[in-house]
């Protein structure tokens, strides 16, 4: 038998999202590493200079830029997740009874549950803080504390019409993530709609949004769309040509993360990101398997993913407030909230920090996000009704 056999892509009838397989270990270990990712950039960004900025930086220093220089590829996995795993559940269950309106009560319920909680924090520092003044309320569009401003990010609307709340800027890409779910069941409905009138009304909906969203949004939508795509793509090949994809991939990360564009996700950033989407899914493609028979060493490493993937969504939420908690502590306990890019000390209080982080985004997870089924469930049943909630398995983490 040949135990290299030539390369091919099958599409599949269902998207693949089972748990217990091995492209399922890697989305979730890739899940958590990429908010840890983000939240280590945005630290080192907040309390150490700019690595331009020094003339002869030290070696350590510029490994930690470096390591924590990859945020935006981050994020664009982030997307091509979402929609594997957002965009490919959908697929699947198109046909069942209130699968739109399960749907967007799941989206709802997935982004509330975090952002809710997330915001009551943000007002409670920057009122501990002195940045807000709760006698003299600013309703102005333009004030990022503002109800105008949280009640916009509640709805996707940050970037387009309110800043982000409270200054956490990551919350920029939960903009666009808002409007992918809405957009993708239009989609799906222009294509797969009951009748021509339902089809006809979800291509004008769908034509309006595109119309009135930035251009950049729409465009990343794509990349979105590529995700949902190729979570019904499995390609067969043997380990050399994996490895192989995995290797292009991380050579293309670093080429883009030294001379590419990855501030923001705009036209300029389209092409590289593009390519890394492609190869990405490619690789992630080609690990629809089993999990290997022998899990001596699979099990811990698929219990550290878990446990990480659980809570990588509040960790990227939360993350920016808890930071500004240790900046206005550091300033007001210290006289200081700068770290020196020549202290290995100051380094060790950077890990620390970042230790931190991680541990209280864990604990504001378990008062929340771990929640989130149940908060769902009674959406569900006040929404549509028992009566009307078909049998369903126990849902994948998404």
């Amino acid at each position: 038998m040949n135990p290299h056999p030539m390369p091919s892509i099958r599409f599949l009838k269902e998207s693949q999202l089972g748990e217990d397989s091995l492209h399922s270990l890697l989305i979730s270990l890739l899940r958590g590493v990429a908010a840890i990712e983000v939240a280590a950039a945005h630290l080192r960004a907040g309390f150490f200079p700019g690595l331009r900025t020094l003339e002869d930086p030290a070696l350590w220093y510029q490994a930690l830029a470096f390591l924590t220089g990859f945020a935006h590829q981050a994020v664009v996995v982030f997307f091509l997740i979402s929609g594997w795993l957002v965009g490919g559940s959908l697929l699947n269950k198109l046909g069942q009874p209130q699968a739109i309106k399960m749907y967007a009560i799941d989206r709802v319920t997935r982004l509330w549950t975090v952002l809710l909680p997330t915001f009551v924090l943000i007002l409670a520092a920057g009122i501990v803080s002195g940045v807000i003044d709760p006698h003299t309320p600013d309703f102005s569009r333009t004030n990022d504390y503002s109800i105008t401003a949280l009640i916009g990010n509640l709805f996707g609307l940050q970037t387009i019409a309110v800043p982000e709340f409270g200054a956490n800027f990551p919350l920029w890409s939960l903009s666009n993530e808002t409007w992918y779910y809405v957009m993708f069941p239009l989609l799906v409905m222009c294509v797969a709609a009951g009748s021509g009138t339902r089809r006809v009304l979800a291509a004008l909906v769908l034509l309006l949004i595109g119309m009135l969203l930035p251009f950049d949004m729409v465009l990343y939508f794509t990349i979105w769309l590529l995700g949902a795509a190729f979570s019904r793509v499995r390609v067969e090949c043997g380990m050399p040509l994996r490895a192989l994809l995995l290797v292009v991939l991380a050579m293309a990360s670093v080429v883009f993360r030294l001379k590419g564009s990855n501030d923001d996700m705009v036209l300029a950033s389209f092409p590289q990101d593009l390519l890394l989407s492609v190869l990405f899914l490619l690789f992630l493609s080609s690990t629809v398997n089993p999990l290997p028979a022998d899990r001596r060493l699979i099990a811990p490493l698929r219990r550290v993913a878990v446990f990480f993937s659980n809570f990588s969504f509040t960790l990227y939420v939360v993350h920016i407030p808890l930071l500004g908690i240790m900046g206005y502590l550091g300033m007001t306990l210290f006289g200081r909230r700068q770290f020196s890019a020549d202290s290995v000390g100051d380094l060790g209080i950077y890990l620390g920090m970042l230790a931190m982080v991680i541990v209280c985004a864990y604990g504001f997870y378990l008062l929340f996000e771990a929640r989130t089924y149940a908060v769902r469930r009674w959406a569900r049943q006040l929404l549509i009704g028992r009566a009307d909630m078909a049998p369903r398995s126990a849902p994948a983490k998404r």
